[in-house]
């Protein structure tokens, strides 16, 4: 099924590389020929027209509480996923911490609505498959612009797959599964719009989105302490004698 999808693709690809302007290649984006025209898909039809309009009458009619608990609600039903990939990244801290999250929030917390773990002082850790697929050593590979998904690489898709689709199947059905992927994106949206005139004002809006992107993968990945890379020094220090 997805190899004529495939052939299709490298065609794009392939046919596309060579229009883009040479300060704009990016190694990390080699479809960036097909990503950009899904950017401003998403971004001028899908966005424009649904998801930001379904936000904004979400926010209006849903009181901040409810909203609170429905986040509370779907973020608990994943907590499992969460307790798996920390194990499977050497994180038995992390995975004990979420596993108890989970067990406190579905039965003191009334399935999830109420986060009653965080005021005993257990702090979710999110993990997924694709950050345990980088503690295993593998690369980003290529940056993937999708429909309605959104940004994403070729390692984070693959992570995707088996958190959204395997492991939750175990416990949802598909219209359930697809009900929490609604809610949590509408949420997501809803986080976002602060930032939107930082989007907007940027003086290419899908690199800004991909720069931001990779910034937030990276600190997920080190869990918020990304190493710092040292700036090579090119200056003449003979130069600097002299002033």
């Amino acid at each position: 099924m997805f190899k004529p999808f495939l052939a299709v693709l490298a065609a794009v690809v392939i046919s596309g590389c060579s229009t883009i302007p040479e300060e704009k290649q990016d190694e990390r984006d080699p479809l960036q020929s097909l990503n950009r025209p899904v950017y401003d898909f998403n971004m001028d039809v899908l966005d424009k027209y649904i998801l930001r309009p379904v936000t904004v009458g979400y926010v209006a009619v849903t009181p901040q509480p409810v909203r609170n608990s429905i986040v509370n609600f779907t973020t608990n039903l994943l907590t499992p996923t969460d307790a798996i990939n920390a194990g499977l990244q050497g994180k038995p801290s992390s995975m004990g911490v979420n596993a108890a999250r989970f067990l406190v929030n579905s039965t003191v917390g009334i399935f999830g609505l109420f986060d009653v773990a965080s005021s005993l002082g257990l702090k979710h850790h999110d993990e997924d498959f694709g950050q345990t697929l980088g503690v295993w050593g593998m690369g980003d590979g290529a940056y993937i612009m999708l429909p309605v998904m959104g940004p994403t690489t070729a390692r984070n898709l693959a992570g995707d797959v088996v958190d959204n689709y395997v492991m939750p199947e175990i416990a949802l059905s598909t219209p359930e599964t697809i009900a929490v992927f609604t809610l949590r994106a509408i949420e997501a949206r809803a986080s976002l719009m602060a930032q939107e005139k930082l989007l907007e004002e940027s003086l290419d809006p899908y690199i800004f989105m991909k720069d931001i992107y990779f910034q937030r993968q990276l600190y997920e990945l080190y869990d918020g302490n990304p190493p710092i890379k040292e700036e090579p020094t090119d200056f003449d220090e003979d130069f600097l004698e002299n002033l």
